[in-house]
């Protein structure tokens, strides 16, 4: 057992090495860039961040508009009828012992 988890923290720390030399290495590009460069991509970024934010605010008024509010209860389908009959024995017999 604890080979399994010593196999475990082992890919979880090369998993932590990889995306930490990732980080570094993207940082690195970002520092790299001109300072006009980093604000524009900031700006679009931001803008998209902005946009999908209102589209997504859109869409759950639209939705929640469209729909009333009563909520729906129907049969669910699929329940075997044995297991059912099984514990309404198993019920009566209690209910049974219980008004005696």
């Amino acid at each position: 057992m604890s080979k399994l988890l010593n196999a475990k923290g082992k890919i979880m720390k090369k998993l932590r090495d990889i995306i930490e030399n990732y980080v570094v290495k993207v940082e690195n590009h970002w520092k790299v860039l001109p300072v006009e460069r980093q604000k524009f991509l900031t700006k679009v970024f931001f803008g998209s961040y902005v946009l999908l934010t209102i589209i997504v605010i859109i869409s759950v008024f639209i939705s929640t508009s469209q729909r009333s509010n009563i909520m729906n209860i129907n049969h669910i389908d699929g329940v075997s009828k044995k297991a059912i009959e099984k514990d309404s024995e198993q019920n009566d017999t209690v209910e049974s012992l219980i008004k005696k």
